[in-house]
């Protein structure tokens, strides 16, 4: 069978996880020739794990080495759009850890050299496979809700205890994650948001900067967001909120959908909503409504991205998530930033160079890193770690 060769960089939680779907055969169209981590003790796993594959911990003697076509990064956040953009000037490919970055700029420069190189760019969204979320994005962008009036997302089930932030110094700060829950958690929920409902074009958005943990960034978060047709966006998440909550809430002129608990609800209107208004003579009637209910198991997306990625390589099959597409809802985190930090509304895509100034004084004045209690969780826990919590 015809394979691409991938490199892997960064041997943490995830790219140990991703190595392991290769390794048992879940992702058929690569083979991972070589790996990079600072920390030997990592590359020691992939020694006894898997003896044939080159570790290097030098992640340039790892692109120099011609012993991959394709790098998978999984590195924290500052470093992506740098080593992505090292790649590309490489000529290989890139499927890219969430988010794309810490900041805007950096992300759009990423964009520009991946244009230049036209080399396979992917970004690791894998709850678009959901299909759930896939059904919700068919329904909204064939135009079965009509126009379109809201969405509410609360997500408040990303529960994190204090030892979590304890298990790395890199978690949690500035200097090191470049944000707190919108960074390391939300990514997610920020891309579907916008791949299904759109781009607002302004935010207001409250981060409240350690309200529930002893950290320097945010663990809570509204949003709020407006669109060009005047339809509204409301946009909750929490890492300091137990039991949590996530209900997608999507409004539109006809209908109603709702995702929760592991299914889609579907309210189709007999009329849209604006007509009814205004030409029924009942104060209190509502439109005739049919009611549409989806269930369907949701399947490990890690290694159908993985998969895609090389039969994008290989094939042309087209990209589940492109990579240019990760500046989306990085566009959306730091616009929330920005406005939090302003107490004012910010138009999307935002003042790039506003945002970079506040980032840097919150580095500057961030507490002493705390010291690493524990090494985190283990790779065989990926899959649990980020499927879908209903």
């Amino acid at each position: 069978m015809n394979q691409i060769k991938l490199g892997i960089i960064g041997m943490g939680n995830m790219g140990s996880g991703h190595l392991r779907y290769v390794l048992e055969g879940q992702c058929p169209s690569v083979t991972v020739t070589a790996v990079c981590d600072i920390d030997e003790k990592k590359l020691e796993w992939v020694r006894e794990k898997a003896p044939e594959i080159r570790c290097f911990t030098d992640p340039e003697k790892l692109l120099d080495s011609s012993l991959v076509q394709a790098v998978l990064i999984a590195v924290p956040h500052y470093e992506h759009p740098t080593l992505a953009v090292q790649c590309f000037r490489r000529g290989l490919h890139v499927l890219c850890e969430k988010p794309a970055g810490v900041y805007t700029r950096q992300v759009r420069e990423m964009n520009e050299a991946a244009q230049k190189a036209g080399t396979v760019f992917s970004m690791m969204f894998n709850q678009r496979t959901n299909p759930l979320f896939q059904k919700a994005r068919e329904i909204v962008r064939s135009g079965q809700l009509g126009e379109l009036k809201r969405l509410v997302w609360i997500i408040t089930n990303w529960y994190r205890t204090q030892a979590y932030y304890d298990s790395g110094s890199w978690r949690a700060t500035w200097n090191g994650e470049g944000g707190g829950v919108l960074l390391n958690q939300a990514p997610h929920n920020l891309d579907l948001w916008q791949w299904i409902f759109g781009m607002p074009k302004r935010v207001r958005a409250f981060c409240s900067q350690g309200k529930y943990h002893r950290i320097d960034v945010e663990d809570d978060v509204t949003i709020y967001g407006e669109y060009e047709n005047g339809a509204t966006a409301v946009f909750i998440t929490t890492t300091g909120e137990a039991p949590g909550t996530n209900r997608l809430e999507i409004s539109g002129d006809l209908g109603k959908l709702v995702l929760e608990e592991g299914k889609l609800r579907w309210w189709k209107l007999a009329q849209p909503e604006r007509e009814f208004c205004f030409t029924s003579r009942e104060g209190f009637a509502c439109p005739e409504t049919a009611y549409e209910e989806y269930r369907e198991a949701e399947p490990d997306g890690h290694p159908i991205l993985i998969e895609n990625f090389a039969k994008a390589i290989l094939e042309g099959q087209e990209l589940i998530a492109p990579g240019f597409e990760g500046l989306n809802s990085l566009a959306i985190s730091n616009a929330a930033y920005l406005s939090s930090w302003k107490d004012d509304w910010v138009e999307l895509p935002g003042d790039e160079k506003s945002f970079e100034e506040f980032l840097k004084e919150r580095c500057a004045g961030e507490q002493e890193k705390r010291a690493a209690e524990s090494g985190g969780e283990a790779p065989e826990k990926l899959k649990e770690r980020w499927q879908v919590r209903w």
